[in-house]
């Protein structure tokens, strides 16, 4: 790992408005870069332009430009198309706008963004040539909106800009969760098993087992970081056993047969299951693995784009384990990256990489996707210890989501686990 903070730890700031309101213009002065095109030509913005960076006093931060909400012709139609897709993983909302232009598609904008109950800052720019309407403005403070006014051409304004938007940070992302240490004691001792594998990065870990090495390091905790080969030669070498074990799901039957039973065991998965989504949502929908009959078709989901070699885990080993479990071919459809089906209502079951490279909001808008359509999502790591017979043991760290799946089992007649 460099030294950079993720993508996926980064507050994400979306910029909305319509075209030529210079949205790109106050991306360039918020960073100090010409990170944007900037023209007087209606439109300049394709595509969304993303800028990772520190910005004080807020923190580490990816902005998000996006394409006008006004454009038109059948290319526009897909422009818009990409700026609402950014909501989704959207955590707070710039809507741009100029003096003497809010109407309609502002409207739409801020009617989106509610419905999302995504933060939103009212930026009003250009104010070399006109402020915004003080009526307009009270207006909006009715609506408990905050909002901000600069001139990207003077530069006027734009330290206060930065400040209203360290205002308007959410709760969270100013007080992380934790990802594991609140599962120890203060001072307890955590054992990671790390397999090491074909697509482990070379000289590295990889992006989950380094950041709850953190997780832990920062809560004053111990861990020792071990493969599954040398896991009962590390309990031989501990004075007493570990308050929490935490494995690669792959590695999940050996582990837990090498694992004393009085010690608590999950997986980097469902501690990114409970990170970045809706663990008892997912713990619930595992259930439905029971239901799945040879035919029935499946999604698999991750969020990261890689190159697959050998036994890949979503594109070979999950479909393998649930064709055995069900007892027959299953029809198994993999999307990656921000891919992903329109509908979702032809599959049985959808299954879920922990989403270790994207902010939580982008995941909890999948999760109501699936809600919505009525179809059962779990997660990698729960799915695979369903099928190998050992999920109660990986949710006992978790009794809200071991509940949730007892009794979506239960009410779904399946297999017991």
């Amino acid at each position: 790992m460099n030294g950079q903070t993720p993508r996926s730890m980064r507050l994400h700031i979306g910029i909305f408005g319509r075209r030529n309101v210079g949205k790109s213009s106050v991306l360039n002065a918020l960073t100090g870069q010409q990170v944007a095109i900037v023209s007087d030509v209606a439109g300049t913005t394709t595509d969304p332009v993303e800028k990772a960076m520190e910005l004080l006093p807020v923190g580490p931060v990816v902005f998000v430009d996006t394409a006008g909400v006004d454009d038109i012709g059948a290319l526009g139609q897909q422009r818009i198309a990409a700026t609402y897709k950014v909501f989704e993983r959207t955590e707070l909302a710039l809507l741009v706008a100029a003096a003497g232009e809010w109407g309609g598609f502002e409207e739409q904008l801020l009617a989106e963004l509610s419905g999302r109950e995504i933060p939103t800052l009212v930026v009003f720019n250009k104010t070399d040539l006109a402020g915004p309407e003080p009526e307009l403005a009270a207006r909006l403070e009715k609506r408990a909106l905050a909002v901000a006014a600069l001139s990207t051409r003077t530069g006027d304004g734009v330290d206060a800009l930065r400040q209203a938007i360290k205002d308007a940070v959410p709760a969270e992302f100013a007080s992380p969760p934790a990802i594991a240490a609140d599962l120890l004691p203060p001072g307890g001792v955590a054992v990671l098993v790390v397999p090491i594998d074909k697509e482990a990065p070379k000289g590295r870990l990889i992006l989950p087992q380094v950041q709850v090495i953190r997780d832990l390091l920062d809560a004053d905790c111990t861990c020792l970081v071990t493969k599954e080969r040398e896991l009962r030669d590390a309990f031989r070498r501990l004075a007493a056993p570990p308050d929490l074990v935490v494995t690669d799901s792959q590695a999940f039957l050996k582990v837990a047969a090498d694992t004393p039973d009085g010690v608590r065991m999950t997986s980097f998965s469902i501690l990114f299951a409970r990170l970045k989504g809706d663990l008892v949502e997912m713990a619930r929908g595992a259930a439905a693995i029971d239901r799945l009959r040879p035919g029935d078709r499946i999604l698999i989901a991750e969020a990261c784009t890689h190159h697959a070699i050998g036994d890949d885990i979503g594109r070979v080993k999950i479909p393998r384990w649930l064709e055995q479990y069900a007892g027959g071919a299953l029809q198994a459809d993999v999307r990656s990256g921000r891919d992903f089906p329109e509908d979702l209502s032809v599959y049985k079951l959808v299954i879920h990489c922990g989403a270790c490279t994207w902010n939580r909001r982008q995941m909890i808008y999948r999760i109501q996707r699936c809600r919505r359509a009525g179809v059962p999502v779990t997660n990698y790591g729960i799915a695979i210890a369903h099928t190998l017979g050992i999920i109660r043991r990986a949710l006992a760290p978790f009794p809200a989501a071991l509940d949730a799946y007892l009794d979506a089992l239960a009410d779904g007649g399946g297999r017991k686990s």
